[in-house]
């Protein structure tokens, strides 16, 4: 746990902004006007995933292992999205529908504690990516996410990944298998710790 969170410099980015990465910017781009205190956000839709993106659901568990062409059609209906610092990207409660991976700046994973304030529980650079578990089931989010400075994230949706498998039920098939080998993993892990804690007696 990395402790209250004190607040960050207000460094504004414009949607405009260019990276250097044209297989983003040929596409029709939608500007979301905003409020001072509100994110700056670009969406850019239906164009080719820059390797910088492919790269990164490659390393996401449940896309890990896919096939090339299958990465590509996956990136491909996602989106770039850009926050001004210490805007909120989604609050702690809210029903998720997006997952995100970070392609530039800082995303800080915090919660709200009665009597001190927020609570910084980690602050994630470019390569790492986060929400993913609003792909799969429908929980509430565990805590909040927000630009802890001015970052672009891609974002692929929940729904939109819901229509790719109907039609691409190939897709649909390794990436279900994908799924349940990551679940799988993940409780052989949890049972390793709680084993681990019963021998130790501190269970």
């Amino acid at each position: 746990m990395l402790g209250r969170w004190r607040g960050a410099h207000n460094v504004p980015v414009s949607a405009g902004d260019s990276d250097g990465d044209d297989s983003f910017e040929s596409g029709v781009e939608v500007k979301v006007p905003a409020a001072a205190e509100e994110p700056t956000i670009a969406h850019v839709r239906g164009q080719p995933a820059s390797g910088e993106a492919l790269e990164l659901l490659s390393r996401v568990h449940m896309f890990e292992g896919l096939r090339p062409a299958y990465l590509k059609r996956i990136a491909a209906i996602g989106a770039r999205e850009r926050y001004q610092a210490d805007a909120t990207i989604f609050s702690e409660g809210a029903i998720g529908e997006k997952m995100y991976l970070i392609l530039s700046g800082a995303v800080r994973i915090s919660r709200e504690v009665a009597g001190l304030g927020e609570e910084a529980l980690a602050v994630l650079r470019p390569g790492n990516y986060f929400g993913e578990m609003a792909l799969i089931d429908e929980s509430p989010r565990s805590a909040d996410a927000k630009a802890h400075e001015a970052c672009e994230v891609f974002v692929i949706r929940k729904e939109d990944l819901e229509d790719l498998m109907f039609v691409d039920r190939e897709l649909a098939y390794d990436l279900l298998w994908n799924l349940v080998r990551t679940l799988s993993k993940r409780l052989r892990e949890t049972n390793d710790k709680m084993t681990f804690l019963a021998v130790t007696n501190k269970f």
